[in-house]
């Protein structure tokens, strides 16, 4: 729709679109989307970077400069760039060295989700037009990104580390290498590391603010569902908080459904 390409995660429809470049959609055509492709819902962002509200991007808008982090930071960055090699990789690297990354990292993740298959995380990686960099440890593969580069910004997409080698902190190491490279060399608007995650616990976007100085940029979040979809919804909404407080599988699914409408009541 309007050249705009989109992306279904989860059976989730959404654009492919940084953040910053907000969407202006009626929810009629929302509707049409939604038949056309038969997912569950759709949502945009349609207000960027507002003073507050529940939903948010991780990102990092200013310059990369090791001066401005306190001692214990210098030193971990320091040792990563001593121990590791970091740099941007080819799509065939990862393909052939990155699931064994993937598939331990995902072991240490609190998610109802299932790790993919080897052979559609090679096709993924191989069909991507992303950006790699790779982490290695004596020519070993031990971490990596895949990051998406639109409309002068850069979303660090997809972040693997093996947690056999956190000791010598390839995450300081990585990221100081991506922010040098995208903010001061490519002079790019900002990073970011993606919004608000609702899936699963994350530590990631807590570490990035505490330790290299990302910010939270608010947004706006819009939804419009499916009917059977906004039915359940509207069925079930009043008794979110059993519901959020299960630890039942199948309910943590509907959680994530109704962490989507507590948002978007709240940004409404």
């Amino acid at each position: 729709m309007d050249n705009i390409l989109w992306s279904i995660y989860h059976n989730v429809l959404i654009p492919n679109l940084p953040p910053h470049k907000v969407l202006d959609i009626t929810s009629t055509q929302a509707k049409e989307l939604i038949k056309y492709y038969n997912v569950y819902f759709i949502r945009w962002i349609s207000k960027w970077d507002i003073a507050k509200s529940d939903f948010w991007y991780i990102i990092k808008d200013e310059k990369e400069d090791l001066a401005l982090y306190n001692s214990n930071n210098r030193r971990k960055i320091r040792k990563a760039l001593k121990t590791y090699d970091i740099k941007l990789v080819s799509k065939d690297v990862i393909s052939k060295q990155g699931y064994d990354v993937y598939i331990n990292a995902f072991k240490r993740y609190k998610t109802f989700l299932k790790p993919t298959s080897q052979q559609a995380f090679i096709d993924s990686i191989m069909h991507s037009e992303c950006e790699f960099w790779g982490v290695f440890f004596h020519d070993k593969l031990i971490a990596y990104a895949q990051n998406i580069i639109q409309d002068n910004s850069c979303n660090y997409s997809v972040i693997k580390l093996h947690p056999d080698y956190l000791k010598h902190y390839p995450a300081y190491g990585l990221f100081y290498r991506m922010n040098i490279y995208y903010l001061n060399e490519k002079n790019l608007l900002y990073v970011n590391d993606g919004a608000k995650s609702l899936s699963h616990d994350t530590n990631i976007q807590n570490f990035l603010i505490d330790k290299f100085r990302f910010r939270k940029a608010y947004c706006k979040l819009d939804i419009v569902y499916r009917k059977d979809i906004e039915i359940l919804v509207y069925l079930l909404y009043p008794f979110k908080r059993f519901i959020f407080d299960s630890h039942n599988k199948i309910l943590k699914k509907l959680e994530v459904l109704l962490k989507h409408e507590e948002i978007r009541r709240s940004c409404d």
